[in-house]
């Protein structure tokens, strides 16, 4: 399929609460989710990695807490997430030590995706714990976040991981099988739309509210979820999913809505860099740092030999060559004072310079982009 797994090097797939828990008696559906935990180990045996964006907290918790059904308040919703997440929160981790694989759990706000510091902080996590082969269960954090600073679905969240995270496949598992031209619980014309190449007015007007009455998200979530995914270089899986082993099923000839990117997530993220941001600062480097840049490398404390301005560690800064030349700009992974302090200095200095151990590099080969004299990328 386009949009296929197997093709993907780092897929985010979302699951709501109406999948993962039994609308009647509240319970976890644990053979559903072994089978979930199944296609995910088979993915990451293929090299592929994998996050998990995981509703369900709520929804376990009010039962244990014997809550009424209903619409809950605030604080009943925060503390059913605080029993519910610790209950989920193990399943995973049976369920993934059986195929031999670590389960990490993240909880995120919004404000999480929204302040600099901590975006950056979240990404370097997942990106720590990737590379370490763990797979990162993330859930919006239920038990601090309120009204007015929450994701309101997991579908969003998803999508913001996937661009944190810089994935090529966003997998969004319902209790649909994919975008129709109107609801086909209410109309029987409507017709299934296996790709949208563009999300235009049109297909926005499609959407409708959640079909389930469990789950927070609907139709309406998962096109916004979808344009932001792909706007940051993802492909969007919408399926079905209340078959057992529901990604597997993505290999057959079961429907899905694929949402296509019309970019990379590398090339959207240089995009980014290289002219959605203003700059905060300048950094000049000497002839070899300029050198490891064109080819690909990251920049490095020694090879600086002067900083300006006044910047906040993840603010873009415009490096320029000796001869003044702008030739890439990136996320400064220091503030502006200890970056100053780090001129020409070796990365094995930074704990004594600092008093903390910082990250090795000035700028991350990730979190920097060729511009060239012209400002346009080039990498």
């Amino acid at each position: 399929m386009n949009g296929s797994l197997k093709t993907a090097k780092r897929v985010v797939v979302k699951v709501g609460s109406a999948l993962l828990v039994d609308g009647k008696s509240g319970t976890l559906r644990v053979e559903w989710l072994k089978s979930l935990v199944a296609d995910l180990a088979a993915l990451k045996t293929d090299r592929i990695d994998v996050l998990l964006v995981s509703s369900g907290a709520i929804a376990l918790g009010r039962r244990t807490l014997g809550l009424k059904p209903g619409e809950l308040r605030l604080e009943e919703s925060q503390a059913a997430a605080a029993v519910g997440q610790v209950r989920l929160a193990q399943a995973y981790v049976d369920a993934f030590h059986t195929h031999g694989f670590t389960a990490a759990q993240i909880l995120l706000t919004l404000e999480d995706s929204e302040d600099r510091r901590r975006y950056l902080n979240a990404r370097e996590t997942l990106r720590t714990l990737l590379s370490l082969g763990a797979v990162p269960v993330i859930n919006e954090n239920d038990t601090v976040a309120t009204a007015e600073i929450r994701f309101g679905d997991n579908d969003r969240l998803a999508a913001r991981v996937a661009g944190m995270a810089e994935a090529d496949c966003l997998v969004l598992l319902s209790d649909i099988d994919g975008l129709y031209t109107a609801n086909p619980q209410r109309d029987p014309t409507a017709r299934h739309m296996p790709e949208v190449r563009a999300i235009t007015p049109e297909i926005e007007a499609m959407a409708e509210g959640p079909v389930s009455g469990v789950s927070r998200g609907g139709m309406e979530s998962k096109i916004a979820a979808a344009k932001m995914a792909t706007a940051a270089g993802a492909s969007v899986v919408i399926a079905d999913g209340h078959v057992l082993h529901p990604l597997s099923a993505l290999e057959g000839p079961a429907k899905r809505t694929v949402f296509v990117p019309m970019v990379t997530p590398n090339a959207a993220r240089k995009r980014w860099l290289a002219g959605g941001l203003s700059a905060k600062g300048v950094v000049m480097i000497d002839e070899g740092a300029e050198r490891a840049l064109q080819s690909g490398k990251s920049l490095l404390p020694a090879g600086v030999l002067s900083v300006d301005g006044a910047f906040d560690r993840g603010d873009v800064v415009v490096v320029r060559n000796r001869a003044g030349r702008e030739i890439a700009r990136g996320l400064i992974a220091y503030q502006g004072d200890e970056a100053r302090k780090l001129i020409g200095r070796r990365t094995v200095e930074i704990e004594a310079i600092l008093g903390y151990r910082g990250r090795d590099e000035m700028i991350q080969r990730d979190d920097l982009a060729l511009t060239g004299h012209n400002g346009s990328d080039e990498s």
